[in-house]
């Protein structure tokens, strides 16, 4: 069974103790407790000595891990150690099928290189892809021929994701210049920043607007300045993205609505193509005859407008009438341009 992360965590700390010259030996007790140590601190979980002799085992004879450990006993030191010398796990070679993955992570990550926050992963990259001889110059011609990834290099904004990325992760507010699509001039806003969300090849924050004591969103690629005050004080709020987003369909949430049931018939070609990339995790879909039944539970938003009139000549909204009126108000608008 392949083993969890916390597993994999504490096989990295029973190697590093194995290979720690200043301690040699050490015994089932030091291990747990350098495990114990190193996971959860001194308050934290306990960790037991059957589990540490289940990971020994693991290291020793688990296949899936790629290694087979030389860990032994030694009766004289009453501690454990390598029967191969300069053994480690952090130096087991890869099969080609390793290779072959990190080779198409390192070239899915180079398309980002001229984006400035990812700028400080590309050394990082580089030293991965030499330490496996992969592709010692991220040359990406090889993938390119037979794959071809959807980049945007150039994102407006992007220069504002490293110093709003630091705000976030530090708990700092921030100052914000920022000027709307419909707007001429700039406005300025005290923030305190929750998240950086990407959707359709743009960037997004949301964050805590003190003006409005609520959260909102700004489009990154309208952002003219940002400033950290890392002196003022951070409002924590309970704020989960996964509950945030649950009723929406892209970007935008409508506060304190409540989702509706969005109901539209389809095409069978439509249909196969919601059964593969579903418009919504709520998103149900019956046979009805001929024709497809899909429902949705969602907030009705700009996003939603914009997909339901992208398929409108293969579907028909049934539900609810609000949606109904203003997709006909837009499609009848649309028409009259014709």
């Amino acid at each position: 069974m392949p083993a969890n992360k916390y597993a994999l965590l504490r096989y990295r700390i029973i190697d590093r103790c194995i290979n720690n010259r200043s301690r040699p030996y050490p015994t089932k007790e030091e291990l747990r407790s350098a495990c114990e140590k190193a996971l959860y601190g001194s308050e934290g979980e306990n960790i037991s000595i059957s589990t540490i002799e289940k990971d020994i085992w693991a290291m020793r004879n688990e296949s899936e891990l790629g290694y087979y450990a030389p860990i032994a006993y030694h009766r004289d030191n009453r501690g454990y150690y390598y029967e191969e010398e300069d053994y480690t796990i952090n130096e087991v070679s890869l099969n080609d099928e390793d290779l072959e993955a990190i080779r198409f992570a390192a070239n899915t990550l180079i398309q980002f290189r001229d984006l400035p926050i990812f700028k400080q992963f590309d050394q990082a990259i580089g030293k991965i892809a030499d330490r496996l001889s992969v592709a010692p110059n991220l040359d990406t011609s090889g993938v390119d021929s037979f794959m071809q990834f959807e980049s945007t290099p150039s994102l407006g904004g992007s220069m504002h994701l490293a110093p709003i990325l630091e705000a976030i992760k530090n708990r700092h507010p921030v100052n914000l210049k920022y000027k709307k699509f419909s707007e001429s001039i700039s406005s300025s806003y005290s923030l305190h920043p929750y998240l950086l969300k990407e959707y359709r090849n743009r960037w997004y924050l949301l964050a805590w607007d003190l003006d409005r004591n609520s959260i909102r969103t700004f489009g990154c690629d309208r952002i003219e300045n940002v400033e950290i005050s890392a002196n003022e004080k951070y409002s924590e709020i309970r704020f989960n993205s996964e509950e945030y987003f649950k009723h929406t369909i892209g970007i935008t949430v409508i506060d304190d609505s409540p989702p509706s049931e969005v109901v539209f018939t389809c095409s069978p070609l439509l249909a196969n193509y919601l059964k593969t990339q579903p418009l919504h995790n709520s998103q149900k879909l019956n046979s009805k005859g001929e024709k497809f039944e899909v429902s949705v539970k969602v907030l009705i938003t700009f996003e939603l407008l914009q997909w339901l009139q992208g398929f409108s000549s293969e579907i028909e909204v049934l539900q609810p009438k609000t949606l109904v009126d203003k997709l006909a108000e837009i499609l009848k608008s649309a028409a009259d341009k014709y």
